[in-house]
């Protein structure tokens, strides 16, 4: 018989004393001298090789989602969504995935059977079960496993001197006993399954937490009885089960463990490391630079307590070094959408790589360089990506540009330009850039929230395109005058005459002036008749579209007597009239200084 793992339930505990009763009134974090947790200790490896290795290749992943990941939730999977998550596993490359405990419950054992009857187990992937050194556990395992053509039987069981004292009250002998029975049994069973190709994984729990020489021993016991080889090696899984020391702590367990492990070529070395420090990323990525070969962990890091680690960040982070992760998540929408129904947990707005804001800039610096980026990042798909603050192209994981960035009051003017160019094809001259992001800066700072790309745009035609008061253009035109003397029928005209039709406060004016152009005789006609002097300093137009009937857009700054300058801009089918709208504009924004523009919500 295997010896079991179960522990004794004491008496129901007794009412707090006063005393105690006080002291958990006064509990609270240690100041100074804190005698309650104590450093974990340091690994002697003077000659450590980790730290000058890099990772050059994925390792073999293995998905705990369907188990590991499912007994964390407050609600686990249905048979129905265990079935939906394991093809998008499936799809996503996995070749390892745990589908869950069969021996655990009716509804565990009831999906192995499914995947069989169901034929939906790829002729590539393994599935992984889980299961207790205890007899009854193992046989029960086995009756889940007809019909599979391969499985990875994962053995475990506890090693951790705080769990040996406190849980068991065994000794390392005892230990080592439940083990070795355990895969002695997993032995002998294996030939009731002729058609299954059975290989095994072994577990010492908390390894993390256990001392180094009990683990390895152990393994090796362990290894004894299974006589692996190097052909058709056993997989001995080292678990962070709880976090308890720095990454390079972990880093040199696993290095002193793969260094002193005897038929080293027969083991493949994984990884399960659990995220209580929030270092199960680091962890696991310098666990593998110190000779681990597989990854055990979770979409997203769901898991008991602080989770697993999380395998889209590893697996993303490796391709952001250049190296193939041999996981598709060129969809990450998807997965999320997938991951998030089944499991009912939300993704968190700032998780590494699909996170709602992972892909935003709320700074104005950050904003401007990545607007700067984008316009000089090679449009190549094999080109280098550089672009700043961004680690990774959006477009390769099947995000969108439109959210790059986002609008509140710490913007600055490049951002604000960002948004109007890549939503609305607005491209405002660098010095309206300013004058138009401190507009955008009072309205967020009068909103208090984050302003839409449609907020934006709207705040642009009130400041811009909708200032029609005290003036507004009904009617222009103009006539041409070419040097009588020149003999080029083509030469460009000598000057313009241009006759307008102008509202001021509703009430029909009539101008007319020349100048050298259509904008200069305007300016001369509104000068004359209507308007103190001014000023034209800068002007630019650009298409909106494309297509005979696309309309233009036209930028005009001006400068007033008193040395304030201000934009207008206006659109029309014809460049011409666009322009001399945009002069009205700046004009009437003069009038206007330092009136607001309101937005609507939405």
């Amino acid at each position: 018989m295997i010896a079991t793992q179960s522990t004794t339930k004491g008496a129901s505990q007794a009412p707090y004393s006063a005393k105690q009763a006080l002291a958990l009134r006064q509990a609270g974090m240690q100041r100074g001298s804190i005698t309650k947790y104590q450093p974990f200790s340091q690994i002697e490896l003077p000659d450590r090789q980790w730290p000058s290795r890099a990772v050059t290749a994925a390792p073999i992943w293995c998905s705990v989602d369907l188990r590991d990941g499912n007994q964390a939730l407050a609600i686990p999977m249905s048979v129905g969504e265990k079935i939906e998550f394991f093809k998008l596993l499936v799809d996503l490359g996995f070749k390892e995935i745990e589908v869950g405990f069969p021996a655990a419950s009716q509804i565990e054992f009831d999906f192995m059977r499914r995947l069989v009857e169901e034929d939906l187990i790829p002729n590539d992937v393994t599935v992984q079960v889980l299961v207790q050194a205890r007899e009854a556990l193992i046989e029960r395992t086995f009756e889940a496993l007809h019909g599979i053509p391969r499985a990875i039987v994962h053995l475990y069981n506890s090693t951790s001197p705080l769990q040996r004292r406190v849980v068991f009250g065994m000794s390392r002998p005892e230990i080592i006993d439940i083990a070795v029975r355990g895969m002695a049994l997993i032995k002998a069973l294996a030939p009731s399954l002729p058609d299954t190709h059975i290989r095994v994984e072994y577990s010492p729990e908390s390894f993390s937490a256990t001392e180094l020489d009990f683990s390895l021993e152990i393994c090796e016991a362990v290894m004894e009885v299974w006589e692996p080889t190097a052909a058709d090696p056993i997989i001995l899984n080292l678990p962070a089960t709880v976090e308890v020391a720095t990454p390079n702590v972990h880093a040199d367990q696993i290095e002193w463990f793969c260094r002193h492990l005897r038929h080293r070529d027969r083991a493949i070395i994984s990884l399960h490391t659990h995220n209580d420090r929030g270092a199960g990323v680091a962890a696991t990525e310098l666990g593998l630079l110190a000779g681990a070969q597989r990854v055990e962990g979770t979409l997203f890091g769901n898991g008991e307590r602080t989770g697993n680690v999380d395998i889209v960040t590893l697996a993303l982070n490796l391709y952001t070094q250049g190296v193939d992760p041999e996981l598709d998540f060129s969809d990450i929408n998807a997965v999320r959408a997938i991951y998030e129904r089944c499991t009912r947990m939300d993704v968190h707005p700032r998780h590494p790589y699909a996170g709602d804001l992972v892909f935003t800039a709320f700074s104005g610096s950050h904003q401007d360089a990545i607007n700067k980026g984008m316009a000089a990042q090679d449009p190549m798909p094999s080109a280098l990506w550089q672009v700043p603050y961004l680690p990774i192209d959006p477009k390769d994981i099947g995000r969108s540009y439109e959210a790059i960035i986002r609008i509140n009051a710490q913007s600055g003017k490049g951002g604000v330009a960002y948004v109007l160019e890549s939503e609305y094809g607005i491209q405002m001259p660098k010095t309206m850039q300013v004058e138009f992001g401190k507009v955008i800066n009072d309205i967020a700072d009068q909103y208090g929230a984050e302003l839409t790309p449609a907020q934006i745009h709207q705040a642009f035609q009130q400041t811009y395109l909708e200032q029609q008061t005290p003036f507004r253009l009904e009617a222009f035109r103009t006539l041409m005058h070419h040097d009588q003397s020149s003999q080029d029928a083509d030469a460009s005209p000598s000057a313009v005459t241009c006759v307008a039709r102008v509202l001021v406060d509703g009430a029909p004016h009539e101008i007319s002036a020349v100048g050298n152009g259509p904008i200069n005789a305007f300016v001369n006609a509104m000068k004359e008749e209507l308007v103190a002097d001014f000023n034209i300093l800068s002007y630019a137009e650009h298409s909106l579209g494309e297509g005979s009937r696309a309309e233009a857009i036209a930028y005009i700054q001006i400068r007033t007597p008193s040395g304030e300058t201000f934009f207008g801009a206006a659109t029309d089918t014809n460049i011409e009239r666009a322009s001399i709208k945009a002069v009205v504009g700046a004009l009437n924004r003069a009038i206007h200084a330092h009136q607001g523009v309101r937005v609507t919500e939405g």
